[in-house]
């Protein structure tokens, strides 16, 4: 399953990458105009269309003795699509794993286990703020199916060039958190030496002078 969902993300088979990226971008676009129960009925209706007047033709040709009884559908349905016990148990481990890994990492970022994490956490939800203001929730879906259908693509022809941007992004993001580390521990060495110079100066005892 992964190998074909990778073959189809890097455009393996043009023709077939294309039949799926084409619908898909078309089902997503439909759902501007019509709701989703309607999408997916006239999509089956579709492709029933094409289904069972061919049925049908293959019968009249069984009738006619033309055909020995064969189904043209038949490989489809000797297909087995169903899960093993073994799969649905790897399946299921792998979406718990994923929910898990999911509500930790949220709990990370919300209570501020590193600050840098958070602070890009806060930018990333101040940026999807202002981004679902101006887009709907479907436009974005479109969005992310083109990336999905591209950016592999892309990196895999431009490659050198975006690791040497990665590299570079990565280079400046740890020069300014090394830069707010230095100004944080300054400001934080500053203040027990202000507070220290603040302090009343406690005075020396006093020495008994003996008699002589």
């Amino acid at each position: 399953m992964a190998s074909k969902l990778m073959d189809l993300v890097y455009w393996k088979s043009i023709s077939t990458t294309g039949v799926v990226f084409t619908g898909m971008v078309v089902c997503l676009t439909t759902l501007f105009q019509l709701s989703a129960i309607t999408v997916l009925a006239h999509i089956f209706m579709g492709v029933m269309c094409v289904t069972f007047p061919l049925r049908l033709y293959y019968k009249l040709l069984e009738m006619l003795r033309c055909n020995p009884g064969l189904h043209p559908f038949q490989a489809y349905l000797d297909h087995d699509s169903s899960l093993t016990d073994k799969e649905t148990v790897m399946l299921v481990e792998e979406v718990v794993l994923l929910i898990a890994f999911g509500v930790a990492e949220l709990k990370r970022l919300i209570f501020i286990d590193n600050v840098f994490d958070s602070l890009k956490f806060v930018l990333l939800l101040y940026m999807l703020a202002y981004v679902g203001v101006l887009t709907t929730g479907l436009t974005l879906i479109i969005t992310a199916v083109i990336a999905v259908f591209s950016f592999p693509l892309l990196y895999k022809k431009q490659q050198v060039r975006i690791r040497r941007i990665v590299r570079t992004y990565k280079a400046f993001e740890k020069k300014i958190r090394n830069w707010c580390l230095s100004v944080y521990e300054a400001v934080r060495s500053s203040r027990p030496a202000a507070a220290a110079s603040k302090a009343p100066a406690v005075p020396a005892p006093k020495q008994k002078v003996k008699a002589k």
